[in-house]
Order: structure tokens, then C-alpha cells, then sequence
């Protein structure tokens, strides 16, 4: 919910003492201190994060809709029209090899109903982390439906990946992603800044229902006012989620609240690789699903494979498998259905002896790190499939009115045409000692977990302190 307007459209500005100019208590003499700084944080976060969050709203809501695109713009690569009994995929590996040229085999991912195409993923020259080059196999007659790049484990397809890079990053690689931290970091500042103006409206309001329902009859400021307050109170949690989920992805909070759930015993758990006796570099931890070349396998062990996980925990039709890097690791076979149920258990089988070395079971994992599975999957719309994007859709879109309707505000209050004066400066000044501690407490805690939100909001604590004295020191 993200306001930038200075006062309230609705009621009437507040008389200042008569004893001191501007509004400001005399000295020794308390006010109201946190509504305004609620009120001043609100402002300057909208107008300063309000463009960011904007753009990372909007590109979310076309990254939503993306993959019900896909299946329509690239039918012809997903959908394989042959019927009948599919070809063993040892078979189906060597004609995609045979289309793929010298790429490297990386891993494969069978057909995972009657219809749909199997994906041979090799790794090639040119690609970023995260990306494969895909060979789509008819299962049924071998014939070669598309070849395209693909990305993560969720397999976007060119159009949902260049809306993610986006999303994410504006394009612009690891500087890029700054943005979006910034604007995930800060959505929730936001959100729960204007709860707080929303909350102490309500109590001391009279009209108490324009708060949840726009005024219809309502003109100019106070009409732009009534539709973001009431707007904003239904999307806080839809917004607090997608700023809560978002920042797993960041760079700088990111590593943080992953080195914050390893310190807590709160990580995902992962399968180990590593065979028995092995010795070197093999990584016991490599379920990771980059796109990294294998090493020299012989297709036909991916069928024998597979038939071993059958017999373990994996039971869906969306799998997963990679053969192993090097001669020291096992082969892998996940499941990666994010659709609930979800299913993502994970076996590891040795190559030689078509032994099982591991296995992962999701209903093993911690409440932490399946609430994080779900969250994740939640926030990519793959949870639910089609109402899970709608709803996404629609509550970026919303998320990205309120930055509109509050951008409006803060222009349409100034004279002539120009952007509203900021809310007055000041509110710490008037704060008991304990609010000034808990303010600097509050901002160095979350500076360590977000550190574009944290350091930011002792900046503002700093600024809003000088600003105070010296023009208190002008007047004197």
C-alpha cells in the first residue's frame, strides 16, 4: 500500500501551538510523534521507491500470465501429436544428441503425460547460469518438435524467461537486481507504514467506510485518497507476501536469510551424490539443477535409472533426471512438480550398481523449508496453476494502482501544477526517549537482515534529526 500523499484529503490540517511557529512543541512539551513519522516514512518511501516498485509490479503481473502464453506460442514444441507406446528413452536421448550437435548432455526430462514432448537439456557455450539448450522429442515417432533455450527448474521457455530477467534484474544482470531488492525490500515498509496510518484513521475517522469501500461521490484529492486507502487495506497481505517471498531471490538480503536459516538448522534439505569410497572433488550436495555438463554416459542407464527411482519415492510424471558429473557422483532423479501436491522428492542412484545412495522425501522437510517451497511456488504461480497467475495478475495490478493513485496525490497537492510539500520533519523530536531508541533499534535490526531497508531508514532517522535542529536553530 504505497501513499505519498502529505495529510489526509479528508481532515482538516492541525492548528499549531501558538507558542511556537511551523507546529512544533515548545520546548519540554510531548506531541503526537508516531502517526507523523508513519506518515513522513510513507511519503518518502512512495516517492522515492514508488517508480521501482511500479515497474516490478507491472512486469510480475505480464510474468504471471507468461506461461499460459507459452502454451499457446509454443505448442508446437510442447505438444506431440503421435499416439501410441513411447520410445525407451535411451532412444529418445540419442536422436536429440543427434539434433544437438556437440553440446553436452546435461539431463532429461521425459514426457510427463500421454501428448507432451520429452526435453533433452544440454549445456552449450553462451549460456548464463541457470539456462540449457532444449531438444523437444516426440516420445512416440522420435521426431524433433523444437529446440530452444530454457531456464531453472521451472523450464521458462524464451518469452517467460526475458519477462523474469526483467523482473528481476531490469536486464541488467547482478547490478540490475539492486532494483528489484530495492523494491521488494521496501514494499513491505510501505505496506505496513500505511496499515499503521490506516489503522489510526479508523479509530479517530468518521466516515468510517470510505476506508474499505471507495467514496464514489467524492472529487479531486479526496477521491484519489478514498480509492488508495480502501484499495490499499484489501491488498496488504497479497503485497506483504510478495515482498516477504520476493526477498529470497535478492542479492544482499538474499544471503542473509539464506546464511540466517543455516545458522538455525533451517536449510532445505538436499540429496548427496557422493558414492561410496569416493575420493576427490565429487560435491556430496550437487542437487542444485544448474545446467552443467555431464559426463560420458550410456543412454541407455537412463531408463534403468529412472526404473530404480520408481521403485523409491519418485512417483509423478514430472521428473527430472541428470546423470552424474564425474565418474566419483551418482546419477539424480527429482521430481519437480510445483503444482499441489507438491512433489519433490529426490534419489540418488549409483550408475554402476543401480543402487540407491540416497533419497530426499519433501514430506521429511522442516515447516521452515516447506513453507519456503510454497511460498516460492506460490509467488511464481505454479502452485495452483491458472487462479494462482490470476490472482497474481491482479494483485500486481493493484499493487501498481496504488503506486499510480499515490504518485497523483502527492502532485496533485502542490500549487501550480507542481509536486505536494513532504509531510513536516520532526516527529523524533517530539518521540519520549524510549520511541527514539526503539526507531534506531528497529532500523539497525532489519538493516542486517535488509540491508536497502535498514541502513536506509537510520539515513532517513539522521536526516529527519538535522533537518528538526536547524531550522529550530534559524528561528531562534
Amino acid at each position: 500500500m504505497t501513499a505519498t500523499g502529505s495529510r489526509s484529503a479528508e481532515a482538516p490540517p492541525e492548528r499549531p501551538p501558538a507558542d511556537r511557529p511551523g507546529g512544533e512543541p515548545a520546548p519540554g512539551r510531548s506531541g503526537p510523534w508516531l502517526t507523523p513519522l508513519l506518515r513522513r516514512l510513507h511519503w518518502l518511501a512512495g516517492v522515492l521507491v514508488g517508480p521501482f516498485i511500479l515497474v516490478a509490479a507491472l512486469s510480475g503481473a505480464a510474468y504471471a500470465l507468461a506461461p499460459s502464453a507459452e502454451q499457446v506460442l509454443y505448442s508446437e514444441a510442447l505438444t506431440a501429436p503421435t499416439e501410441g507406446e513411447p520410445l525407451p528413452l535411451a532412444e529418445q536421448v540419442r536422436l536429440a544428441q543427434q539434433e544437438a550437435g556437440d553440446a553436452s548432455l546435461s539431463a532429461l526430462r521425459p514426457a510427463p503425460e500421454a501428448g507432451a514432448t520429452t526435453r533433452v537439456l544440454f549445456a552449450e557455450d553462451g549460456l548464463v547460469d541457470s539456462e540449457s539448450r532444449a531438444i523437444f522429442v516426440d516420445p512416440v515417432s522420435g521426431a524433433i518438435r523444437g529446440d530452444m533455450t530454457v531456464y531453472g527448474t521451472s523450464g521458462s521457455l524464451p518469452l517467460r524467461t526475458a519477462i523474469d530477467h526483467f523482473h528481476r534484474g531490469l536486464g541488467l544482470g547482478d547490478v540490475g537486481r539492486l532494483y528489484s531488492e530495492l523494491a521488494a525490500s521496501w514494499l513491505g515498509i510501505v505496506v505496513l507504514a500505511g496499515v499503521g496510518l490506516w489503522i489510526g484513521r479508523w479509530r479517530t475517522g468518521r466516515r468510517r467506510r470510505d476506508l474499505v469501500r471507495p467514496d464514489l461521490g467524492a472529487t479531486g484529492v479526496r477521491r484519489l485518497h478514498t480509492w488508495h486507502a480502501s484499495l490499499g487495506i484489501w491488498l496488504a497481505l497479497g503485497a506483504l507476501f510478495l515482498s516477504m517471498t520476493g526477498i529470497t531471490w535478492s542479492q544482499l538480503a538474499g544471503a542473509n536469510v539464506t546464511e540466517l536459516r543455516s545458522a538455525l538448522g533451517w536449510s532445505t534439505p538436499t540429496v548427496s551424490t557422493a558414492l561410496a569410497g569416493a575420493e576427490g572433488d565429487a560435491d556430496p550436495h550437487s542437487d542444485h539443477g544448474a545446467a552443467t555438463a555431464a559426463a560420458e554416459v550410456d543412454p541407455a542407464r537412463f531408463d534403468e535409472v529412472l526404473a530404480v527411482a520408481r521403485t523409491e519415492n519418485v512417483n509423478v510424471g514430472l521428473v527430472e533426471i541428470r546423470p552424474p558429473a564425474d565418474a566419483q557422483s551418482a546419477w539424480v532423479v527429482q521430481e519437480i512438480q510445483r503444482s499441489f501436491p507438491t512433489e519433490v522428492d529426490t534419489v540418488s542412484v549409483d550408475g554402476a550398481t543401480l543402487e540407491v545412495v540416497d533419497r530426499v522425501d519433501f514430506a521429511d522437510f522442516g515447516l521452515i523449508s516447506k513453507l519456503a517451497r510454497w511460498g516460492i511456488d506460490l509467488h511464481m504461480g505454479s502452485m495452483f496453476g491458472l487462479p494462482n497467475q490470476l490472482v497474481l495478475a491482479a494483485l500486481a495490478l493493484g499493487i501498481a494502482t496504488m503506486v499510480a493513485l499515490g504518485m497523483r496525490m502527492w502532485w496533485r497537492r502542490g500549487p501550480y501544477g507542481r509536486p505536494g510539500a513532504p509531510p513536516k520533519a520532526g516527529a523524533l523530536a517530539r518521540a519520549p526517549w524510549w520511541g527514539i531508541v526503539a526507531v534506531v533499534a528497529v532500523g539497525a535490526a532489519v538493516g542486517l537482515l535488509l540491508p536497502l531497508v535498514g541502513w536506509g531508514l537510520l539515513g532517513f532517522v539522521v536526516i529527519d534529526r538535522v533537518l528538526v535542529a536547524a531550522r529550530t536553530r534559524s528561528r531562534v
